[in-house]
């Protein structure tokens, strides 16, 4: 199939897409050099090929659920983020229980079923709070799905706690945690992260935090943030190491379910307003990523385009270019939204959004487990 497809192509490129299509692993320097050098067009058809061997059913998953901030209190000072407060501001909070409540109750209307529960590295919030604060939710809330976190807030608790990582998120399952998002890679060379991020963990601890997270069969997603101050060499080398922690992982673990790529989001970011940084990613170069991702990883069986940073349009043509997932409604989301993100679906919107490109709209759990549309749901009005 690869030869007949490729055969006009020059003798390196065509190898390396033939090796694609039989699920090898690239090297960083193989997959940077397909990005530079392969057609847009030829990425697609490898990508969504290897889409099929994971999800060839011609449906498309998203979710309902709403992201809370625990708290909008950090230290890590990231120069991306416009949502943190620095501790004692006028409108630094920590969300109490009857907002918890009040908004789970909304969420379960509108047809949701998990929290997607992050902060910022708050200085005096440590293992003990978030633990009773899981146990809590559980406990009013039997069936609601906690995916919680992520590798630099664990690993933000463990420098406060004095404990390993594993320590710490053996407590947090015990708790109540279902499973971990990929906040925080960014770009996983710490070059960057101490341009960019300098008060979160390196790029080893996230990693590491993963990988024991993996070990305890707490399933999380991976991620990238890119388009700012990183080479594309930095970039490659981010999914190789993505791609070595789950090829450890146990054979029973799901390990990173999910890979999410999106474009840095600049609207008044420090990265912009000091260092003149802004979003140049085009729709060519983001549908580009994503086939690459999904060639470069072929050990992850997710891969979802980002609508809220790219909009529909774009994240439509990543359904044929390796992508099979489109993500959350987002009932609610405050921190990417906060830096000029302006995107929003509504659950009829989303679907109809996946039809136009093609595909059935396949409604899933976190472990992307199918789920029906609950029959009572309430539509959710957005008043934007």
């Amino acid at each position: 199939m690869g030869k007949a497809v490729f055969n006009t192509y020059h003798m390196d490129c065509s190898k390396l897409l033939d090796r694609a299509l039989k699920a090898e692993f690239l090297s960083a320097e193989e997959g940077q050099f397909l990005f530079e050098n392969a057609g847009l067009t030829e990425l697609m058809f490898v990508a969504n090929e290897l889409r099929k061997t994971k999800r060839n059913d011609g449906k498309v998953s998203w979710i309902i659920d709403r992201n809370m901030n625990t708290t909008n209190v950090c230290i890590a000072n990231c120069k991306f983020c416009n949502f943190y407060r620095i501790p004692g501001h006028e409108e630094s909070y920590i969300t109490d229980i009857e907002t918890y409540k009040v908004k789970i109750d909304e969420t379960f209307r509108y047809g949701g079923e998990q929290l997607l529960l992050q902060g910022g590295h708050h200085p005096e919030l440590g293992l003990k709070f978030y633990a009773d604060l899981f146990r809590e939710l559980k406990s009013l809330y039997p069936n609601l799905k906690l995916h919680a976190l992520g590798p630099p807030e664990i690993a933000h608790i463990c420098k406060l706690e004095g404990m390993s990582h594993t320590e710490v998120l053996t407590e947090l399952k015990a708790a109540g945690l279902d499973s971990l998002p990929g906040a925080g890679a960014e770009i996983l060379n710490d070059r960057v992260r101490r341009l960019i991020s300098k008060g979160k963990c390196t790029g080893k601890e996230w990693l590491d935090v993963a990988e024991a997270s993996h070990q305890l069969d707490i399933t999380g997603s991976a991620t990238m943030m890119f388009g700012h101050i990183e080479t594309l060499e930095e970039r490659f080398e981010h999914l190789v190491w993505l791609r070595e922690v789950q090829a450890k992982k146990p054979a029973h673990a799901k390990g990173f379910i999910a890979f999410i790529p999106w474009p840095f989001q600049d609207d008044g970011t420090l990265l912009r307003r000091v260092k003149g940084i802004r979003n140049s990613c085009t729709a060519d170069e983001y549908v580009r990523m994503i086939a690459i991702s999904r060639i470069m990883l072929p050990n992850i069986d997710n891969i979802q385009a980002s609508w809220l940073t790219v909009g529909k349009q774009t994240a439509q043509m990543c359904l044929h270019a390796g992508a099979n997932d489109f993500g959350s409604i987002m009932i609610e989301e405050n921190v990417v939204s906060a830096a000029g993100a302006p995107h929003r679906f509504t659950a009829d919107a989303i679907q109809e959004a996946i039809r136009e490109a093609g595909f059935e709209p396949q409604l899933r759990t976190q472990q992307y487990e199918y789920r029906e549309l609950p029959a009572d749901m309430e539509q959710q009005l957005i008043d934007y």
